[in-house]
């Protein structure tokens, strides 16, 4: 089989160029995907110093418009008032418990504004005989402050019309019972949540002593692959530098077998001139 001449001079250039920009967006990703785990990582120490910190009041109306997922989700909160149990709304949920709904209730305060509460979950099977239960007079609420989740599940859309829900999503619920100066946040209680008795009040329970909804869900896990993403980046910049040497390497090998060639075949030719 003939071997390939050199490339031509236009053609190492493409190569070249193209060698250079696959180095430059791997170079690139892997350095983002070390900035995107340093944030992670403190993100996960604030959310941990949250959880971990005593409860403090829910904001008030008055700091609403400060509310934002960054500085407060799952801040470890606390809110007093009484339950609107006609107002509620059942949210699809599926948890370590099996399939079934977060019971959304609101929460009047003293104050007159409104609180949505999660109130915990119920299996599928009990919503209509635990979901309305809960406490008729004042009750201290405490949980995870939860920032609106607008718009629905995974592929799945909201309707409220048809009381479908895939997502705790405030402005809409609170649009759909006709309530009004709603907190943009709710309140995911914790296992000791408002509306159970404390008997048997351990997540992963079936409920079997009638206390629902179970509260103390809220799962608070964050995905930190960052540091596989950046070496698998980085590891492609490294196979272009090798791909780019060993390409340097086999142009060099082929352009001075084909430099011996003409040597050998300008000989040649002088070989046969002194001849003749």
């Amino acid at each position: 089989m003939r071997e390939r001449g050199p490339r031509s001079a236009s053609a190492l250039v493409a190569l070249a160029s193209a060698l250079v920009l696959l180095f430059g967006v791997f170079l690139a990703l892997g350095t983002w995907q070390v900035e995107r785990r340093a944030w992670k990582l403190d993100l996960i120490a604030r959310v941990e110093q949250r959880v971990r910190a005593p409860a403090t009041p829910a904001p008030g109306e008055n700091q609403w418009a400060t509310v934002n997922s960054r500085d407060d989700e799952y801040r470890h909160i606390e809110a007093s008032g009484t339950f609107l149990h006609d107002r509620q709304t059942l949210v699809q949920a599926s948890t370590d418990l099996g399939s079934g709904f977060w019971v959304m209730t609101p929460l009047r305060q003293a104050d007159g504004s409104l609180l949505l509460v999660n109130r915990g979950f119920v299996a599928d099977r009990r919503r209509a005989e635990l979901a309305s239960q809960g406490p008729s007079g004042a009750v201290t609420v405490r949980g995870l402050l939860r920032t609106s989740q607008p718009g629905g599940g995974f592929l799945r859309h909201n309707d409220p019309a048809a009381g479908r829900w895939y997502s705790r999503d405030v402005e809409a619920i609170a649009a759909a019972e006709g309530l009004q100066r709603v907190a943009p946040y709710f309140l995911d209680a914790d296992a000791q949540g408002a509306g159970r008795s404390g008997k048997g009040n351990v997540p992963g329970t079936d409920d079997v002593d009638g206390t629902a909804p179970v509260g103390g869900l809220t799962v608070v896990a964050f995905h930190n692959n960052h540091l596989v993403y950046a070496i698998t980046w980085y590891a492609l910049a490294l196979m272009v530098c090798v791909a780019g040497w060993l390409v340097a390497r086999e142009e060099a090998r082929v352009r001075r077998r084909s430099a011996a060639h003409d040597g050998a075949f300008a000989n040649e030719g002088t070989r046969r001139v002194e001849h003749d």
